[in-house]
C-alpha cells in the first residue's frame, strides 16, 4: 500500500454537496489535513481516501461525531431483547427473589427448625441457638454472594459470559431441590447450606449478566439494557413478596414450595440461553474468533454490515496489547485504571452502605406507627415493592436521554434528603401526630431515589469504564465490594439501631452525600460513547497515554482492509 500526501492530490474543487470525490490510482491510500479555501471558518478538514473515492470530515464546522455516525444508533432487535430477557429472568430475577423469599414465612420456618430439633433430641431448642440458626439462614446469602463474586474473573475468562450463566444455573437448581424437600427430609441444615449456594449463584449472576448484556448492546442502548438486570431483581423481590402472602404460600404448608420455586427460572434459562449468541466482544477479543463474533453481531443487530463495530473492537484490542489480561492484583497496581477502580469501589459501596436494606427493615415499623393494621402490613410491603419496580422501569427509559451521572446524582440527593428528614420524623412522631405520615413519605421518596440511580447504574458504569481485558477483574472487585457491604449492613445495623435509634439514618445520609460529591467531581458521563472514547476520557484523568495504533492497518486484518479501506484519519 503506497502513501501520498494531500499536496500530491489532484486539485480540490468545491463540491456540489457535503463531500467530494476524487479518482486515484488503485492501491493508493492516503490521509491528511488541509484548509479548504471554499469553506472559510473551518479549523481543518480531514481526508481519508480509498481506491475509488475520498471522504472528507470537517473540524470546526459540521463534524461527524460518534453519536451521529452510521451504526452508532443501534436498534432494539428481537434477538437482543430476548437475550436480555432470558438472561435477566433466569439469573437476576433469582437474586431478587432470594433476597426477599424468607421474610414472610420466617415464623413458620423457625417453627420447623424447633420441631426438627425437638424430634432429634427430645428437648426444645434454646432460644439463643434458634436465633443463631436464623441469623445464619439470613446472612449466608450475602456471604455466598461474596464467594460468587470472587469466582467471576476465572469463570468468565475460561467459560465465557454465556457459558458462566449456563453453569451457574446448576447452583440454583440444586439449591431449589434441597430447599423444596427440606421439610420432607426433616433437616434444616440443608436450608442454611442452600442459602450459601444460592448466594454463590446470585454473586455470579449480579456481575455476569450486566457484563454479558453490556458487551452485546449497541452503545446508544447500553444504559437501558444495562438497567434490565436491576429491573428483574426488583421484579424478583416483588414476586417473592406476593407469593409470600399468608393467603398464597407464606404459610405453614406452602413455605417449602415457595423456596423451591426458585429453580424454575434457572431451568428455563438452561433450556433457552444456548440458542442465543455469546458476547461478540468475548468471541473476538478473548477467543480471537472474528467469524463467530461477526455472526453474533449480525444476528444481534439485524443487519449484515457490522464492520464499524468489528473495527472498533480491533482498535480496543490494539490499545490493550501491552497490558494483556488483568488479574485483580494487576488491576490495583496499574496506574492507567486508578480512577476507574476507585470510582467503582465508591459507587458499589455507596449503593449498599446508603441504607437501602435498613429502610426496608424499618418500613414495617413505620407503617405500623402510622396506624396501618398489622394484618395489612404485608400488603403495604408489596406496594413498596411495586413502587421499586415501577421506578426501576422508569430508569430503563430515561437513562439514555438523561445520562448516567444525572440519575446517580439525583438518586443520592433524594436518598440523603430522605434519610435526614426521616431521622427528624422518627424522633418527633411520638409528640407530633402527622410525623408518622411524613415518615411514610420519606420511605417512599428514598425507594424512588435509590431505584432510579444508585441501584441500577453502578453496574452499568463498571461495564462502560473498563475495556475487555480489565472488565472481568473490575466486576470481581465491584461485586465483592457490593456483597461485602451488603453483609456488613446486615451485620451491624441491628447494633446501630439499638445504640443510636433513628439517628442511624444520619450515618446513611452522610454516606449518600459523600458518594454524591465523589460522583459529581470525578465520574464522567458515559452515555452514547464507545468503550474507547470512555477510555480516552479516563486516561486524561489518570494522566497516562493510551496505546493506540498510528495506522489501523496494524489492528484490522488485511483481508478486511481489502474489502473496506475507507477509514477515518482519527483512527490512524
Amino acid at each position: 500500500m503506497g502513501m501520498i500526501s494531500p499536496s500530491a492530490l489532484p486539485p480540490l474543487t468545491e463540491p456540489s454537496g457535503d463531500g467530494m470525490c476524487l479518482e486515484l490510482t488503485e492501491g493508493f491510500f492516503c490521509a491528511g489535513h488541509f484548509h479548504p479555501p471554499w469553506l472559510p471558518g473551518l479549523e481543518e478538514a480531514t481526508l481519508s481516501i480509498c481506491d475509488s473515492h475520498t471522504n472528507m470530515k470537517l473540524k470546526g464546522g459540521k463534524q461527524e461525531s460518534s453519536e451521529d455516525s452510521e451504526g452508532a444508533k443501534g436498534k432494539m432487535t428481537l434477538p437482543l431483547a430476548l437475550a436480555a430477557l432470558v438472561s435477566a429472568f433466569g439469573s437476576s430475577f433469582q437474586y431478587g427473589y432470594n433476597v426477599s423469599v424468607i421474610n414472610s414465612p420466617a415464623p413458620y420456618m423457625q417453627d420447623f427448625y424447633n420441631r426438627t430439633y425437638l424430634d432429634r433430641t427430645g428437648a426444645p431448642m434454646d432460644s439463643g441457638f434458634q436465633t443463631l440458626l436464623w441469623s445464619l439462614t439470613v446472612s449466608m446469602f450475602p456471604l455466598g454472594g461474596l464467594f460468587g463474586s470472587l469466582m467471576v474473573w476465572p469463570m468468565v475468562n475460561n467459560c465465557g459470559r454465556k457459558g458462566t450463566l449456563l453453569i451457574n444455573n446448576l447452583f440454583s437448581i440444586a439449591a431449589a431441590i434441597l430447599m423444596g424437600t427440606s421439610e420432607l427430609a426433616k433437616t434444616f441444615e440443608v436450608i442454611i447450606l442452600s442459602r450459601v449456594v444460592m448466594g454463590i449463584f446470585a454473586g455470579l449472576a449480579s456481575n455476569v449478566v450486566p457484563m454479558f448484556l453490556g458487551e452485546m448492546a449497541p452503545k446508544n442502548l447500553r444504559g437501558a439494557i444495562g438497567v434490565v438486570p436491576q429491573l428483574f431483581i426488583t421484579i424478583g423481590i416483588l414476586a417473592a413478596q406476593i407469593l409470600g402472602l399468608n393467603s398464597i404460600l407464606g404459610n405453614a404448608e406452602g413455605w417449602p414450595v415457595l423456596l423451591g420455586l426458585t429453580g424454575i427460572p434457572s431451568l428455563l434459562q438452561l433450556l433457552t440461553l444456548p440458542f442465543f449468541p455469546e458476547s461478540p466482544r468475548y468471541l473476538l477479543l478473548q477467543k480471537g474468533n472474528e467469524k463467530q463474533a461477526r455472526r453474533a453481531l449480525q444476528r444481534l443487530r439485524g443487519r449484515e454490515d457490522v464492520d464499524d463495530e468489528i473495527q472498533e473492537m480491533y482498535q480496543e484490542d490494539q490499545s490493550e496489547k501491552e497490558e494483556g489480561q488483568f488479574s485483580v492484583l494487576s488491576l490495583f497496581t496499574f496506574r492507567g485504571l486508578r480512577w476507574q477502580l476507585i470510582s467503582i469501589i465508591v459507587m458499589m459501596a455507596g449503593q449498599q452502605l446508603s441504607g437501602v436494606n435498613a429502610v426496608f427493615y424499618y418500613a414495617d415499623r413505620i407503617f405500623e406507627s402510622a396506624g396501618v393494621p398489622s394484618s395489612s402490613i404485608q400488603y403495604v410491603t408489596v406496594s413498596i415493592g411495586a413502587i421499586n419496580v415501577v421506578m426501576t422501569l422508569l430508569a430503563v427509559f430515561i437513562v439514555e436521554s438523561l445520562g448516567r451521572r444525572i440519575l446517580l446524582l439525583a438518586g443520592f440527593v433524594l436518598c440523603s434528603a430522605s434519610c435526614a428528614i426521616l431521622t427528624l420524623a422518627l424522633n418527633l412522631q411520638t409528640t407530633v401526630s402527622w410525623m408518622s405520615y411524613l415518615s411514610i413519605v420519606c420511605v417512599i421518596a428514598y425507594i424512588i431515589g435509590h431505584a432510579i440511580g444508585p441501584s441500577p447504574i453502578p453496574a452499568v458504569m463498571i461495564t462502560e469504564m473498563f475495556l475487555q481485558s480489565s472488565r472481568p477483574a473490575a466486576f470481581m472487585v465491584g461485586g465483592s465490594v457490593h456483597w461485602l457491604s451488603n453483609f456488613t449492613v446486615g451485620l451491624v445495623f441491628l447494633y446501630m439501631e439499638a445504640g443510636l435509634g433513628p439517628y442511624s439514618f444520619l450515618i446513611f445520609c452522610a454516606i449518600c452525600v459523600t458518594t454524591m460529591l465523589y460522583i459529581f467531581f470525578i465520574v464522567p458521563e458515559t452515555k452514547n460513547k464507545t468503550f474507547m472514547e470512555i477510555n480516552r476520557i479516563m486516561a486524561k484523568r489518570n494522566k497516562v497515554e493510551i496505546q493506540e495504533s498510528k495506522e489501523l492497518t496494524d489492528s484490522y486484518p488485511l483481508q478486511k482492509q481489502e474489502e473496506k479501506k475507507v477509514l477515518s484519519s482519527s483512527e490512524m
